[in-house]
């Protein structure tokens, strides 16, 4: 059986209507989203329009027996399809970037709050995509699309099996792989990011894991106050992304 996704959340299910690659099977709506919603499907050009379903409505029941306990979901929900999947030779030219490409990688993270913030950051900067590994990460669903606040829709996420031979891939596609850990030699400032390039970032508390850390070729660190050397793996990404993005800038 095929596996469709619940999303919940204003900024997420709207940015999903709004995505063309996206289709929507269902759409739940409370009397107090309609007219937000409503703006916002105004806004479609008619094609777009056409293809969504008629909304439904959303009462107090129906959200507690169709989304987990806790969602937040804002009066607006939406049962959709998986978007369609990418490869690695679809990161090395994205036409709407004007810079080399930019990948985030990220080794066994598994906090779906943290991914969908990275989502968020990766958005921000005009990242090319980000990837995940198919175990260890979190499911692609409506908790990671809240928190990414719509950046699922324009951030291609790619999932892999195996995170040591999609580095040596994105290599053979001329990527720079950039790994960050608390123990590296070099501050991120001596990082080279002007080039297509890879971050590359591993769990909290364990960090990127050994053979990660062997197939990137580059370990760089983000200078912290003295004392204090922790931070988190969405902070990071954040700190790292704007780093390549100034260093972009310059050339």
């Amino acid at each position: 059986m095929n596996y469709e996704p619940m999303l919940w959340g204003r900024h997420a299910v709207v940015a999903a209507l709004a995505n063309p690659k996206r289709a929507v099977k269902r759409l739940f709506l409370a009397p107090n989203a309609n007219s937000i919603v409503g703006e916002a499907l105004a806004s479609l050009d008619l094609s777009r329009r056409n293809a969504l379903p008629i909304p439904e409505a959303l009462t107090t029941d129906l959200a507690k027996r169709l989304l987990p306990a806790g969602a937040v979901h804002q009066g607006v929900a939406a049962t959709v399809a998986p978007l369609p999947p990418i490869r690695i030779e679809d990161l090395t030219n994205r036409p709407e970037h004007n810079h080399p490409a930019l990948v985030v990688l990220l080794d066994q993270v598994t906090d779906p709050q943290n991914v969908g913030a990275i989502l968020r950051s990766a958005a921000f900067f005009g990242v090319s995509a980000v990837v995940i590994q198919s175990r260890n990460a979190p499911p692609v669903d409506g908790t990671l699309a809240k928190a990414a606040s719509g950046a699922l829709e324009s951030i291609p996420l790619l999932t892999v099996t195996n995170i040591c031979r999609t580095l040596d891939d994105l290599k053979k596609h001329g990527f720079w792989c950039v790994g960050l850990s608390g123990d590296a030699e070099y501050p991120i400032s001596r990082a080279r990011l002007d080039g297509p390039t890879t971050l590359v970032l591993g769990a909290e508390g364990s960090g990127l894991r050994r053979l990660t850390r062997k197939n990137c070729d580059q370990l760089v660190y983000i200078p912290a106050s003295r004392g204090f050397t922790s931070l988190n793996v969405s902070n990071a990404a954040a700190i790292a992304l704007f780093e390549a993005r100034q260093t972009r800038l310059k050339n």
